[in-house]
């Protein structure tokens, strides 16, 4: 299997894996527990607290670990309550998307931002955004579908100016790009596990220790009284040892500039959506012009080549992605998207196989489509 769908989820790490099955086996205690073996879980879990807060520019105490990235997304719109106003984009990940609508059925108004054709708002309309009621910004980092990257440190200086707090999706984006929640203003920021060569079901929220923020779990002390429920001492340490991982960037960005200059200079009718310069390192999004993104997706997985037709969250959606229709797309060109996200686990052999295997494809599924004009 070639798998380019690192965008979805990463392959765990051994080194992950290894120190998960020595926790899992050896220190198996609840961290509530006062006796030697919850002491020991506990000081292994604030211990990744340090490192995520060292990571970020944070305090440990600003850390909250949860289930993964979309729960601390709802964890840091729960700091909403009726009356307030939201601005946000109409790029964000579904864990936000969806989330907006249930807001608004709670009093809560919600404000979305345009982005241009490549996927970056403008600053201009989130300054004129802005009401006496705006209590929160939320903007994605690295958008989870094509890549584009929005600039936080600007963000950050207009919130701060309008004593407006900052969150910030930052699931695609962390250990991908530096980011400092000091520098850039950030009030809140969700990170994953699984997006790093972690584990799947836990991941983290930033909040500032100046912001009071609402459970949306209630029935024990846990997390500083922010998160109940004992916590995931395997996952956590998985999360751990994943941030102390060489993502290998500067490999992981020079295959992703080598698949899109094959592509784009071996294939006719194909266009790279997002930012071409300023997108997240791993990611290449591609339309493919007459082709159905679904039938070319299991096309190459019939190769033994994994790929995606957007969100791993929306995958079985017929709907076309409101992310792609958000950049001025029609919904044929978003239907004909195929995602590419590569990993360090990946080589130039098999950027070249996949280039090849696409050609094929495309060219099959175009002869027969009922999109091309004869």
């Amino acid at each position: 299997m070639i798998y380019l769908d690192n965008g979805a989820t990463t392959q765990v790490a051994t080194e992950v894996v290894k120190e998960m099955d020595e926790v899992m086996l050896n220190d198996y205690g609840n961290p509530s527990s006062l006796h030697s073996l919850g002491r020991k879980a506990k000081e292994l879990i604030e211990e990744v607290r340090e490192k995520i807060a060292k990571e970020i520019n944070a305090t440990a105490d600003e850390i909250i670990f949860t289930s993964g990235g979309s729960e601390a997304n709802n964890l840091a719109l729960n700091v909403l309550e009726s009356g307030d106003h939201l601005i946000t984009t109409k790029i964000e990940h579904h864990s936000i998307e969806v989330t907006l609508k249930e807001l608004e059925k709670k009093g809560i108004e919600v404000s979305q931002l345009n982005v241009d054709a490549e996927g970056v708002i403008d600053l201009e309309e989130l300054k004129k955004s802005f009401k006496q009621n705006t209590k929160l910004v939320s903007v994605i980092h690295g958008n989870n579908e094509i890549g584009t990257l929005q600039d936080l440190i600007k963000i950050g200086e207009v919130c701060s100016e309008k004593k407006v707090m900052l969150h910030s999706d930052c699931v695609q984006s962390f250990k991908k790009e530096k980011i400092d929640v000091v520098k850039a203003n950030l009030s809140m920021l969700s990170l994953s596990a699984h997006k790093i060569h972690g584990p799947k079901g836990v991941g983290a929220l930033y909040v500032n220790k100046n912001i009071k923020i609402k459970p949306l779990i209630f029935g024990g002390a846990q997390e500083n009284k922010k998160r109940a429920g004992t916590e995931n001492v395997p996952g956590i340490i998985g999360l751990g040892k994943a941030v102390e991982l060489d993502l290998e960037l500067d490999k992981v960005k020079e295959l992703r500039d080598y698949f899109i200059k094959k592509v784009e200079s071996e294939m006719e009718e194909v266009k790279l959506n997002g930012s071409r310069s300023n997108r997240l390192c791993n990611n290449a999004n591609f339309s493919f012009k007459y082709v159905e993104g679904e039938s070319l997706l299991m096309s190459l997985d019939l190769e033994g080549i994994a790929v995606s037709t957007g969100s791993a969250c929306s995958s079985r959606s017929l709907k076309p992605s409101h992310v792609l229709m958000a950049l001025g797309m029609g919904a044929e060109q978003a239907h004909g998207s195929i995602r590419f996200t590569f990993s360090k686990f990946n080589t130039k052999e098999e950027v070249d196989k996949t280039v090849d295997v696409l050609k094929k494809i495309v060219e099959r599924l175009r002869k027969i489509s009922p999109l091309r004009k004869k």
